[in-house]
This record gives C-alpha cells, structure tokens and sequence, in this order.
C-alpha cells in the first residue's frame, strides 16, 4: 500500500513539473475585412452672386470589418476636384452585401460623419451619405457603382444626387485577444503553432514637418505665400510588401506660419534601401493625396509629394527620421519644399519566421471612435457655442500601461464645420479591475486644429484628458473621459466631455 501511494505520489509530481513546462501559445483569430475607395462628384448651390460653382469631386478611403455579410467601418472624405481644395470629413461606415451569383452582389449600407472647409456652405459639418450599388467579384478585387445621395442636413446648403465608383480590396487580419497583450515566449515555442509563417513588416512614425512655399503660390484672397512656412505635426503608417517596397498613408494638421486650419492626407508607395548592418535606412517615397484649408489656395485639393528620408537606428525598433522633398499641386499652382524629423517605431508582425528572431510579444492596439463635446468653445468671430466632433483615436500600446496616441477629428454639429484636429501624445491606463471589465486611463495630446471660426491662432492645441474603459467583451468596449482643450495663441478654452467605442486587439510582434 505504501509503494502504491509513493508511486502515485511521483507520477502526480511528474505531471505537475511536466505541464509547468507546457507553453500555451495563444489561439490566432482571424477577421475578414475590406479596403476601399470611391468616387463621387457632388453638385454644388448656386453661390451668393447667383453663379453655379463647378462640382465637388470627393474621393473616399475606407476600412470595414466583415461579419458575414454585414460590414462596418471607418472612412475619411477629401476633394480632389473643384474650388474646395482642404474639404475633408471623417465619418463610420455601416452596410450590407448580399450575392446575387457567384460574382454579382448588391451593397446597400450609409456613411455617416463630420466635416468640411474651404468656405463651403457645409453647417455644421454633419451629413449622411447612403447608397445603393451593384458589385462584380474579380480574383483579387470588386468593383461598385452606383446612386448615393448626400445632405449636409447641420445647416449645410450642400445636398445632392449622384453616381459613385468604387473599388474594394478584400483583407484578413490575423489577431489575439487583448488579454494576451504583453505575454512573451520564445521564437521556438511556435514551431508547431498557428503563428509561424512569414513576418509582415510595420512602421509607425510621428514626425514634425515644415513646409517652405515657393513660386506663385497664394491664399484665397489671393496674396502671395511665397517665403512663408507652414509647420506640420501628424503621423505615418508603413506596411512592406516585401523587404524592399512598401505602401504608406500620411497625415499632418499645421500648428504654426498661417492662419489655423491646413491639412493635408497622403496615400502612396515607397523604396527602402539599408546598410550598416541594417542600422541606416534610404527611403524614397512618393505620395499622392489632398489637402488644403487654413487660407491655402491648393484649388481643387490634389497634392503630390516626393521625398527622400535617411533613418538612423537609435535603440531596440525606434529610428531617428530626417526628410527632404517636395509637396505641391500638379501644376506647381501650390509648391512647398519639405523638411521634417520624426521618431519612427519598426515591427514585424503576425509571424515569426523570415528573420532571424529570438523572441516574441503580443502587443495591445486599439481603434477608437468617439464623439466630442467642447462646452462654449470661442469663436474668432460668431458667437461662442458648443462644439460637437467625430474623433478617431488608435492606440499603440508600449506595454501593459503606456500607450502612444495619434487622434484625428471633425466637426459634425455646432456651426463650425471645417474645424479639424491632428493631434498625437502619450497616455497611461491601469490595470483592468472589477471582475477585468473596468480601467482607467489619463492621456496627454498635442498638435494642430483649426477652421471653422474657432479660435485657435496659428494652430496649437493641448488635449489633457482622463476617463474609463467598460469592457463588453474581449473585442469591444465603451470608453467616456472628461478633460480640457486650450489653444496656444487663441481663445480656445474649454472643457470637454467624449463618449464611444473601442475595438481592441493583440498582434503578434517578433524581434
């Protein structure tokens, strides 16, 4: 009996020794998604000297997730036709497809956002823009086109029917949960797991950029710009194709040199070259995009951008960024050089094999829209009143309780509908409680807002604020926070109050 219970006794050990050696990876979830774009020219009223403006040719980039045949999503409008050059909205996406055959479908769904500018007659800034169009399947593509109808219904003036085109990319996302955030293992513990195929390539930079204006430019009175310059902060997504070549998408507000109010977007495609044992990076880029606003006459908002940019390895993924090129109209109508800096952060994601890896981490990254309220924000010359906005946050979490923020809004109520931020910061949350439903999180912005008739000078804001997160399940919870907006230079002072949605994921990151 005593050698029945001592055997027993170290089989139970030995089990015990043996599943504390057991790594458990955690489960890959997959999320079908869709990128696309569409295009639509939207009749413009009569002006106040009785003369029909040209059309407003906006041009829309949207990401939807898929959940079987529903959709929904983000999407961002800029013009890139007629006089309305810095006309730019931000608005969520919500549809349905349903397949007719194998390769035809219908997709009927509606955008609804913010926004504005350029002196459009657009209130303020809220509008719905639904439609109705039939789709055909290609191997690697859709193409749409339809009727879509838009109403700037705020105390806009710009309401239309019209066709749209569109083109629509299918996409998977390779995910885990938010929990698994921050778990750590090494690269041979996914040898025989989900996880262990190719390594995408990401980068994620926030950068400071002048523009010095050149030639004939001028604003929309029509003075000269040239030797001003306009001074930039935004950020930049890269995603690597391959080693070599990569795709990006640019987003800047300016803070400074003009009056509040100038963006610009930029979407386009990129070599990257390194030596020094890869401690020194070339990269030539080349962007396409639109922008305009804060007095710039960039007529109907289409911009290219060129530029070279030299990288230096500093410590761990992040690179010091140094770039020079050139950002103007096509027809040299608008033309700046550029030179700017920026810290950019490199990771290779969603798998571990194609480099030579030691170690991988899930890291936190979490998409938030919300809806803000100033209370009484100062205007430059109407009379002061709230202001409502549409705002798209992404967090980038550096560990378990520091994240980097980059947040772009657009006004949708409260008469100011060309007012815009691009703002980027640092911010801190604890640790989930209550049963892990609960946490808290205070945050730090800064960056360029302007437009509208608010108050905010050349364009600095600061964006102080602190709230809470309420977990509804793994994906998804609601996020409200109170805080306060002050513009360097302007009246802009206010206390502010959001409320919204956060999608919150992990991805894999291998080093």
């Amino acid at each position: 009996m005593k050698k029945f219970i001592l055997c027993n006794l170290v089989l139970l050990i030995t089990q015990g020794l043996f599943s504390q050696e057991v790594t458990t990876i955690p489960k890959k979830k997959t999320q079908e998604s869709f990128f696309s774009a569409d295009f639509l020219s939207v009749d413009m009223p009569t002006n106040d000297l009785g003369l029909d403006e040209d059309h407003m040719g906006l041009t829309g980039i949207h990401y939807n997730l898929k959940f079987k045949n529903f959709y929904t999503g983000l999407g961002m409008y800029g013009v890139i036709r007629g006089k309305r050059g810095g006309f730019f909205t931000l608005g969520i996406n919500a549809g349905y497809q349903s397949y007719l055959s194998e390769k035809l479908f219908l997709d009927t769904g509606i955008h609804f956002g913010g926004g504005g500018g350029a002196g459009a007659p657009d209130g303020g800034g809220a509008f719905i823009l639904p439609h109705l169009n039939l789709g055909y399947t290609f191997r690697k593509m859709s193409l749409t086109a339809g009727y879509s109808y838009i109403n700037f219904f705020d105390g806009g003036n710009i309401i239309g029917h019209q066709l749209n085109v569109g083109l629509q990319f299918p996409l998977t996302i390779d995910l885990a949960s938010i929990e698994d955030a921050e778990k750590g293992f090494k690269i041979d513990d996914f040898t025989s797991s989900e996880w262990n195929k190719k390594a995408k390539r990401m980068s994620f930079m926030l950068h400071l950029n002048n523009l010095s204006v050149k030639g004939s430019s001028r604003d929309t009175k029509g003075n000269s710009l040239n030797g001003s310059t306009i001074r930039l902060a935004g950020f930049e997504l890269n995603s690597y194709l391959n080693e070599k070549w990569f795709f990006f998408a640019k987003f800047d507000g300016a803070y400074d040199g003009i009056p509040a109010g100038y963006m610009n977007i930029f979407l386009g495609g990129g070599h990257h070259f390194s030596f020094n044992k890869n401690r020194t990076n070339i990269l030539a880029k080349f962007g396409l995009g639109a922008g305009g606003g804060g007095g710039v006459d960039s007529q109907g908002g289409v911009l290219i951008y060129p530029d070279i940019s030299l990288e230096q390895h500093i410590t761990n993924n992040v690179y010091l960024s140094i770039n020079k090129g050139f950002l103007m109209s096509p027809n040299s109508f608008f033309e700046t050089s550029t030179f700017g800096v920026g810290l950019k952060y490199y990771s290779d994601i969603n798998g571990t094999s194609g480099a030579e890896f030691s170690m991988a981490k899930f890291k936190g990254f979490e998409v938030i829209v919300k809806q803000d309220v100033y209370h009484n924000a100062e205007r430059t010359l109407n009379p002061t009143e709230n202001l409502y906005q549409i705002a798209l946050q992404l967090n980038y979490h550096l560990n378990k309780n520091i994240y980097v923020a980059g947040q772009t809004a657009f006004a949708n109520f409260g008469n100011a509908g060309a007012y815009a931020e691009g703002i980027v910061g640092l911010g801190f949350q604890t640790n989930s409680f209550f049963n892990k439903k609960i946490n808290l999180f205070a945050q730090g912005l800064i960056g360029g807002a302007g437009g509208g008739d608010i108050s905010t000078g050349e364009g600095l804001i600061f964006k102080p604020s602190a709230g809470m997160n309420y977990s509804i399940n793994s994906s998804f919870a609601l996020r409200g926070a109170l805080g306060y907006v002050k513009a360097r230079g302007g009246s802009l002072s206010s206390p502010m109050i959001n409320f919204g949605v956060s999608y919150r994921l992990a991805f894999l990151s291998a080093k």
